[in-house]
């Protein structure tokens, strides 16, 4: 075989096994913002998010700079509104939605460990245990594993969920399994809580938000 040939062949192969992933060092992007120096948009944006279930009603200085300090919001503050807009869909997909909370933690688990997303999992992780979720299967779920012995519904979330993001659909099976454990409002909160978190992965990565404490990051 001629270098052109061979060098095709190279080629393809790489493109076969897509992108490198993108490495998570230095620091992090966007410096948390000053409670007192807000816009009047990104004033708007935190007192909603303090008002609401996140929040409890604790308005002071304090509570503003530690909500920027955790999660998305102090990136989404760069844009108020869509941040607001977000913030507004996740306090339904964590409080509202139809999907029981040990699976609807279960599926923000999924979506973590489908981005990689370290502050994410570490910020989810704890909840699912409180909600019930086994830790054996979040442990095998960290190691990119299919969790063995989990429930019908667990194992509906969890086909459900994975097909939807490595595959860009559902098959016909997953669809139906789903719809019959939550119906067609609990197939969309599924679709929502998917989405949300895969938005919320994206600013967390991008973002470079750490995990607080020095705490190691959990997922390979």
């Amino acid at each position: 075989m001629n270098k052109q040939g061979m060098a095709g062949i190279l080629v393809a192969s790489v493109l076969a096994q897509g992108p490198a992933p993108a490495q998570d060092k230095g620091p992090e992007r966007f410096p948390v913002l000053d409670p007192a120096q807000l816009s009047a948009e990104q004033s708007k944006l935190v007192k909603d998010l303090l008002s609401g279930p996140r929040g409890g009603g604790d308005s002071s200085p304090e509570a503003a700079r530690r909500i920027l300090e955790n999660g998305p919001f102090n990136a989404w503050a760069r844009s108020p509104v869509l941040g607001d807009r977000l913030q507004k869909v996740g306090e339904y997909i964590r409080y509202g939605s139809s999907i029981p909370l040990r699976l609807n933690e279960f599926a923000i688990l999924i979506t973590a460990r489908h981005w990689t997303s370290q502050y994410e999992w570490f910020a989810h992780h704890s909840l699912a245990m409180k909600a019930g979720l086994s830790p054996k299967i979040t442990e095998q779920l960290a190691r990119n594993q299919r969790p063995e012995g989990m429930s019908e519904d667990e194992s509906a979330v969890y086909n459900f969920c994975t097909e939807l993001h490595q595959q860009k659909n559902v098959s016909d099976a997953s669809y139906q399994q789903a719809l019959k454990l939550f119906g067609e409002k609990g197939v969309m909160d599924l679709i929502g809580v998917s989405g949300y978190y895969t938005a919320v992965s994206m600013t967390l990565n991008v973002a470079r938000v750490r995990i607080p404490g020095g705490v190691p990051d959990p997922l390979k």
